[in-house]
């Protein structure tokens, strides 16, 4: 068998370099070099398409089936169609279209939470999908989960703000309880001091709030297995992931990195399917600010506060697979748009925060104070 020397890969499936098979004879070696890189990169990612392309295929055959099939019982029938919508819920990043929300809303629909109360329905909730990191789709997600439950338990709440305000209290107390990185667990006062004034302006029931604590406190929410090949084994619920470019230590080159938060730690990948970080950056004692670059747009950099000359302490692994200590006194990034870098930022310096629990909730409960000014005439 003969292999391809750009993707390591057999001759019969490597993608065609086309333009990039001839290589001039005047070219430098770092020229021949960076060839050469192109060639590796463009190999990876025309076969990381095509592996796409056969996921979706098959998630639409999948779809077809489903619709064409009439064999099973009902129940039978709804636990495929929430696997199906949980799959496809999770191979799309991206939920902020009109559509996209119809199909949060169609998928939220097919629990059934009457007679829980609203932990047990969270456990089921957070169960069948992936939940994301990124907070505006918490809140779409939490928002919906919130009508859906109301809709199935009328008169437990006032109204859907304060079960929302109530789920997304609740979520927050579970990382803060079992996060290991958190210090500082709340307790029970404090669950209870945090979530007044939620119920229309009123207090919700203290016993009602206790045994809520109580219950998270017991057992915290489990993690669904992933049946996809991706990183949730490993790195569930981040608190962001994206692309961004990463600027070199020693070669001030610019690299294209899949990036993940979570834990206090930003870990960063070659391709989204790596099932091993090529860095680890712990943002303990560091900073972040936003940077003007002359090369890139929507720069932000980590950086030691008073810094002395001395590295930040992080890991990386060479292409030999050694594992490596980093060489930077500041990690330059940049973002796709200055939207992402502004959201970066703000996730990134939560994630350092002394109380993100606090911090979060009471950013949750200002928003729906002021929604609520905006409503009354």
């Amino acid at each position: 068998m003969t292999f391809d020397s750009v993707t390591y890969m057999p001759k019969s499936k490597a993608p065609k370099m086309d333009d990039l098979d001839y290589i001039p004879a005047d070219l430098s070696p770092e020229e021949r070099s960076e060839l050469e890189e192109i060639r590796r990169r463009k190999g990876a990612l025309l076969l990381e398409i095509q592996r796409l392309k056969e996921e979706l295929r098959q998630a639409i055959i999948e779809v077809e089936g489903l619709e064409s099939s009439t064999e099973g019982s009902k129940t039978l029938q709804k636990s495929r169609h929430v696997a199906m919508g949980r799959k496809k819920f999770n191979m799309d990043p991206k939920k902020s279209d009109d559509f996209n929300i119809k199909v949060l809303q169609a998928f939220v629909d097919l629990h059934e939470f009457t007679d829980l109360n609203l932990v047990q329905a969270l456990r089921q909730f957070l169960w069948s999908f992936r939940l994301p990191g990124e907070a505006q789709k918490i809140d779409r997600m939490m928002e919906a989960f919130a009508q859906r439950y109301c809709h199935c338990n009328p008169g437990v709440f006032q109204s859907t703000d304060t079960c929302y305000v109530l789920s997304f209290s609740i979520i927050m107390l579970n990382t803060s309880l079992h996060n290991p990185n958190v210090r500082d667990k709340p307790t029970v006062e404090r669950f209870i001091s945090m979530n007044r004034g939620i119920n229309d302006g009123g207090d919700l029931p203290e016993e009602l709030l206790r045994n809520l604590y109580d219950s998270i406190k017991n057992e915290p929410f489990k993690i669904p297995e992933d049946d996809g090949n991706d990183l949730t084994h490993t790195f569930f619920n981040p608190d962001r992931e994206g692309w961004l470019l990463k600027l070199g230590g020693r070669v001030k080159t610019w690299k294209r990195r899949w990036f993940i938060l979570t834990d206090n730690c930003l870990y960063y990948f070659e391709y989204t399917t790596d099932k091993e970080p090529r860095g680890i950056i712990p943002l303990e004692n560091l900073s972040i600010r936003e940077v003007e670059d002359p090369r890139k747009p929507n720069c932000f950099e980590l950086y030691i506060p008073n810094n002395r000359g001395q590295l930040i302490k992080a890991c990386k692994t060479e292409a030999d697979g050694r594992v490596v200590e980093g060489n930077h006194m500041v990690y330059r990034i940049s973002a796709p748009t200055s939207e992402e870098k502004d959201e970066w930022i703000h996730t990134i310096k939560s994630a350092v925060s002394v109380d993100p629990f606090y911090e979060m909730l009471a950013a949750r409960k200002k928003r729906i104070s002021l929604k609520k000014k905006e409503e009354q005439p």
